[in-house]
C-alpha cells in the first residue's frame, strides 16, 4: 500500500482529496503538520512566511499556530530575536490518529456501508461524519484508499425512507431519557395512532430502524418500526430505564424484529433448490442443520412465531416445507392458498 510522503510542501498545499466518493478537506491538518516539521528542525517559520506558502493569511496561520499551542498542548513560543515560532522543548510525532492497515480497511468498508443510505435523508449526515473521520488521519496513515474502494461494495433492495428528522429526536429521547409522543402508523391500522412512550433503544435490523420502547399506555416495552413514525414530540418528562433491560435478552428468542415473548421448536424442509443457499447462512444462534435424502436439509430452530420469520419461510417459495410446529404449517398453507386464489381471479 502506498503512503503519502510526509511533510512535502507540496502534500501540504493539497486542499481536497477523494477517497470513495468522499471529497475530504484536509488543508489545516496539513499546515499544522508542515508547522510541526518546521519547528523540529529548528526553522523558526513565522505567519508571514508560512501564510505565503500556504497560500493563506497571516491569521489563518496564527489561528494554527494557537490550535497548536491551546488545543493540542504543543510548546510553542515565539522568538523575537528569531522572528519565527520554536518549540521550548524536544517533541516527538505530531499527535495524530495513527491506524493500522487493517483498520483502514474496516474504515473503507464502513464508508461502503454508507452508500447503501445514498439517496436518503441519511446520506448527508453519514458522508459528513465520515470525512471528518478520514481528515482525521495523519499523513503516514494516507493510504490509497480510492484504488481499495473498488475491492468492496454493498448493494441492498428496499432502503426504509428514514427521516432524519424523526431518528434524531427518538435518538435525544434515548439520550436524555425523556419521554416523547408520535403519530404511529402500524400495519393494519387505517390511520396513525398517537402514542406515548420511554424511549429505550435505536437498532437496526436486516436495513430497517426500530424504536424499541415502553408504551406508556400499554405498559409494555413494544418495537416500533421508523417508517412508521411521524410527528415526534418531546415531552422533557423524565424516565428510567429498568437496570435489567437488555435488547439482547429482549430479542434472543425474535427471529429478526418482532419480540418473542416464547420460543418454540421449528422444524422446516429445503429441497436441493435452496439447500446450499440455506445452509450458508447464520439466520438464527439455535439452528441447527441436518442434511437430508436426494441433497435436501432440515432447519430446525427454537424461536418466537411472528409475521418476519413466517415471511421469511414464504420468501422460500415451494422450496420450503414446515414440519412443525403444526399452528405455523397451517398458517403458512392458509396463506398459500390466498395467495393463489389472488391469481385465479
Amino acid at each position: 500500500m502506498r503512503k503519502k510522503k510526509r511533510g512535502s510542501p507540496n502534500s501540504a498545499r493539497g486542499g481536497e482529496r477523494s477517497i470513495g466518493g468522499v471529497r475530504v478537506t484536509r488543508p489545516p491538518l496539513a499546515r499544522m503538520v508542515r508547522i510541526h516539521d518546521l519547528l523540529s528542525a529548528g526553522r523558526y517559520p513565522n505567519c508571514s512566511l508560512l501564510a505565503t506558502e500556504f497560500e493563506v493569511s497571516a491569521k489563518t496561520i496564527q489561528r494554527d499556530v494557537d490550535f497548536m499551542r491551546d488545543q493540542l498542548l504543543l510548546p510553542i513560543e515565539y522568538d523575537r530575536a528569531r522572528h519565527g515560532f520554536a518549540y521550548t522543548e524536544a517533541v516527538g510525532p505530531f499527535p495524530l490518529i495513527t491506524v493500522s492497515e487493517g483498520e483502514l480497511v474496516a474504515l473503507l468498508v464502513a464508508q461502503k456501508a454508507v452508500e447503501q443510505y445514498r439517496g436518503t435523508p441519511f446520506e448527508k449526515p453519514l458522508q459528513t461524519a465520515f470525512g471528518k473521520l478520514v481528515s482525521s488521519l495523519g499523513e503516514d496513515a494516507s493510504v490509497s484508499l480510492h484504488e481499495l474502494s473498488a475491492a468492496v461494495s454493498f448493494h441492498s433492495a428496499g432502503i426504509p425512507r428514514s427521516q432524519i428528522e424523526v431518528f434524531e429526536l427518538l435518538m435525544q429521547g434515548v439520550i436524555s431519557r425523556q419521554l416523547i409522543e408520535f403519530d404511529y402508523h402500524s400495519l393494519r391500522a387505517r390511520k396513525p395512532e398517537r402514542r406515548q412512550a420511554a424511549p429505550y433503544h435505536l437498532a437496526c435490523i436486516n436495513n430497517q430502524w426500530y424504536l424499541i420502547a415502553r408504551d406508556e399506555a400499554r405498559q409494555e416495552v413494544r418495537t416500533f418500526a421508523l417508517t412508521r413514525i411521524s410527528a415526534v414530540a418531546k415531552l422533557k418528562i423524565p424516565f428510567e430505564r429498568p437496570a435489567n433491560f437488555s435488547v439482547a435478552k429482549m430479542l434472543s428468542g425474535s427471529f429478526a424484529a418482532f419480540e418473542a415473548g416464547q420460543t418454540e421448536r421449528v422444524r422446516i424442509r429445503f429441497d436441493q433448490t435452496v439447500a446450499r443457499l440455506v445452509s450458508e447462512r447464520q439466520w438464527h444462534r439455535s439452528q441447527q442443520i441436518r442434511s437430508l435424502d436426494q441433497g435436501g436439509i432440515e432447519v430446525t430452530m427454537h424461536v418466537g412465531i411472528a409475521p418476519d420469520l413466517e415471511s421469511w419461510i414464504l420468501g422460500w417459495g415451494n422450496h420450503a416445507q414446515v414440519i412443525e410446529p403444526l399452528p405455523l404449517r397451517e398458517r403458512i398453507a392458509a396463506t398459500v392458498e390466498s395467495m393463489a386464489a389472488n391469481y385465479r381471479r
